[in-house]
């Protein structure tokens, strides 16, 4: 693998090698802590994870994280599950992502950009203000350490508000893109019984107005756990019956008050689907989120004061929860509220430079999407803020990094991996590592990322599953509504006892470098966002046409994603364009614009398990070429022909 790119696409210099952070902060460990002082990151990422408590003690110390009260050691157990972080110490996330309003109080905290590209600041003492006020007025709603605040809005300031607020009295956040449907958001919600919800009477996108008002309504109704609803007016419109004003409850001017948790208090809830069921409620913690995402920012992505932050996203997906983490590090985060396409594909280019962006990030299939659209940023923009590029969402195609590349050949550019689950990388950015075609430059410190045959073996060179062998801080404190943790077990450890298996496929190469092949099961991963099937079967099998349906997501090597739906019809019905637009709608409708399939294909039959579950992983093994004999055992299906069909369909399209 390695040997396919024996030469760099981009190398730092040896001025930005030795002025990176991560170069400072390995210096002052060798110094204060014994890390290796030579060696390069590859020593010092080996001696993250041998001495994984004596680095992340140096990340805190490093970083100067404020513990009110101190901790009593940095790991106790480490086994995983149940690994326990700095066991005493009490903290507070909004505390930290504030820091710099002492200092910087009339510089922009946040840069908001909507579809008109006119880029508008909040300052770093207007966003603390803002933050104290609706914090004292959210515990005078009889807001809690522990309850749950929900936001049903867009990328907007006000959705950091609102979570730097919760994060400051203690309350954990959980939010959701107002292009989710009603029931794809109370799937969420109703499972953590939110006390305050923050909504939006709409949102434009792609040139358009959206009403959310119905929803809001349906929401309302459906959350019965619900003492305060705060109306967002995005389009102009007086709150409803019952509901609070945003500027009425951001209108004061109290300090904010840090409650002071244990370092594993939980800070918000994430949702990542699984094949069956509702989607699994990920809790991660305060403290465990501030230390991994002061790490990531800090250190990998290079960010600090002066630096201006933008990563296309939607408060639907992680990455929003990651940027808003950029006010840790003293850094501007930049918010876009609108269609990474509007007026045109080279919008998110636009915006970096409206804003004055040093670090951009996307997604994989936006740089294809430009790269095919003919646009020219380098060009139409003053791209020369931008010191890097990362991507994510999906793997980067190797023509993504070269297209990136003659976008300016001294781009650092940055393709990284991880997921919900522990909000974060688990490979990508190393501001002192060259970059080569296809590849994610290297695991992350504290990460001992491998990848595994199926006997549990480490490989070098080849294909095998992504694992993590020691825990990191960000790793889920539990899910919710999963009292004996076996839901949180299974979806991590059952494959390799006390291993994370996070299933990616993935390829670590003898220069420590590391390729993304995939998933390894059946979540559909959509423009960055997580959906599981369940969630597609639930809406469809609504229509008495359908009798049952399968849903694949299949990376293609161009970067491409083809996400078929194959339904089994109830007798005497058809597929028609009729029927194609009700099941299209139904999925727009319900759950999310982009997980419209491309394609729906009528099939004689679903194959199932001998217990009855939809076989999902070996039918998109069959449509990526495997063999029947190779994609699954016979054994353990309901029909072996019906198999065949699909095998046979697969060859049919290639």
């Amino acid at each position: 693998m390695s040997s396919a790119n024996p030469s760099p696409l981009w190398q730092p210099d040896q001025h930005t090698a030795e002025h990176a952070k991560i170069t400072r902060f390995q210096n002052w460990a060798a110094e204060h802590h014994g890390a290796p002082a030579t060696g390069g990151y590859e020593a010092l990422h080996r001696w993250s994870v041998e001495e994984l408590e004596t680095f992340w003690a140096a990340v805190a110390e490093w970083f100067d994280v404020r513990f009110s009260a101190p901790y009593a050691r940095v790991l106790d157990d480490p086994g995983m599950p149940g690994a326990h972080w700095f066991p005493g110490a009490r903290v507070n996330y909004a505390e930290h992502a504030l820091r710099a309003a002492g200092e910087r109080a009339g510089d922009p905290a946040i840069i908001h950009v909507d579809e008109t590209h006119e880029p508008r600041t909040l300052s770093w003492a207007e966003l603390r203000r803002q933050v104290g006020s609706l914090a004292a007025e959210l515990r005078a709603l009889g807001v809690r350490p522990g309850d749950r605040v929900s936001g049903y809005l867009p990328n907007i300031p006000q959705a950091a508000v609102a979570l730097l607020a919760s994060a400051a009295v203690g309350a954990v956040w959980t939010s959701c893109s107002p292009d989710f449907g009603a029931r794809s958001v109370l799937d969420r919600f109703q499972q953590v019984e939110p006390v305050v919800l923050f909504t939006v009477d709409g949102y434009r996108y792609g040139g358009k107005e959206h009403d959310r008002r119905a929803t809001v309504a349906e929401l309302r109704r459906a959350l019965p756990s619900l003492r305060a609803v705060v109306h967002v007016p995005l389009l102009g419109t007086q709150p409803p019956e019952g509901a609070l004003d945003w500027s009425a409850v951001t209108a004061g001017d109290t300090p904010p008050r840090f409650e002071q948790v244990p370092f594993e208090h939980p800070l918000w809830v994430l949702y990542s689907s699984g094949t069956t069921g509702l989607p699994k409620a990920i809790v991660q913690s305060q403290g465990g989120i501030l230390l991994e995402h002061l790490k990531q920012l800090g250190l990998h992505c290079d960010l600090g004061p002066g630096d201006r932050f933008f990563w296309y996203t939607s408060t639907g997906w992680m990455m929003w929860n990651f940027l808003v983490s950029g006010l840790l590090t003293g850094t501007t985060v930049i918010l876009y509220d609108g269609s990474p396409g509007h007026p045109d594909t080279g919008a998110q280019w636009r915006v970096a430079a409206r804003t004055g962006a040093t670090f951009y990030g996307t997604s994989a299939a936006y740089v294809m999407a430009c790269r095919k659209a003919g646009v020219h940023p380098s060009r139409d923009h003053d791209l020369s803020a931008i010191r890097c590029v990362a991507t994510t969402g999906s793997p980067l195609p190797p023509d993504g990094f070269r297209w990136l590349h003659g976008v300016r050949e001294d781009l650092w550019i940055a393709s990284v991996s991880g997921g919900t689950d522990v909000c974060s990388c688990f490979a990508g950015a190393v501001a002192t590592l060259p970059v080569h075609v296809g590849e994610l430059q290297a695991a992350c410190l504290g990460t001992d990322l491998q990848a595994w045959d199926p006997q549990g073996r480490p490989v070098v060179d080849e294909v095998g599953e992504l694992v993590v062998t020691r825990p990191m801080p960000s790793m889920p404190i539990h899910f919710w509504n999963d009292p004996d943790g076996h839901r949180y077990h299974d979806s991590y450890f059952d494959t390799y006892p006390g291993v994370w298996r996070h299933g990616d496929w993935i390829t670590i190469t003898s220069r420590g470098s590391v390729v993304i092949h995939g998933r390894s099961d059946s979540t559909l991963n959509r423009q960055g966002v997580r959906m599981g099937s369940a969630d597609i079967y639930e809406a469809v099998e609504r229509l008495p046409e359908i009798r049952e349906s399968l849903v694949i997501g299949i990376e293609r090597p161009d970067g491409g994603y083809w996400m078929p739906l194959f339904v089994h019809l109830a007798p005497g019905a058809v597929l028609d364009d009729a029927l194609r637009d009700r099941i299209g709608q139904t999925i727009r409708g319900n759950l999310s614009p982009r997980h419209v399939p491309d394609e729906i294909i009528e099939v004689p039959g679903i194959p199932h398990t001998l217990t009855g579950k939809r076989i999902e992983v070996p039918v998109k093994r069959l449509l990526q070429g495997t063999p029947v004999d190779k994609a699954v055992n016979p054994g353990s299906v309901d029909s072996v022909e019906l198999l065949r069909f699909y095998e046979e369909l697969a060859h049919e399209r290639r």
